[in-house]
């Protein structure tokens, strides 16, 4: 009687928001980008990009674009 309620539960529960995107760059071709750019969500964090089909090529391959910590391989250096 309870797993269900529970299942609804969980389904029900809102999706925590994604980390907001702050790069300054398009991680896959490096074009510039501003805050009204197009996001992508990707592990849970949103990345700005600049033009069409950029979204799909960092969703197919984000490693390749990415680092482990979710910084884009392209970022300057501090």
């Amino acid at each position: 009687m309870l797993a269900p309620l529970f299942a609804f539960a969980i389904l029900a529960a809102p999706a925590a928001k994604p980390i907001p995107a702050t790069n300054q760059a398009c991680p896959v071709l490096g074009g510039k980008v501003t805050e009204k750019s197009k996001t992508v969500v990707v592990r849970d964090r949103e990345y700005r990009i600049c033009c069409a089909g950029c979204d799909t090529k960092l969703l197919k391959d984000p490693d390749k674009y990415l680092q482990k910590d979710g910084t884009p391989k392209n970022a300057a250096k501090k």
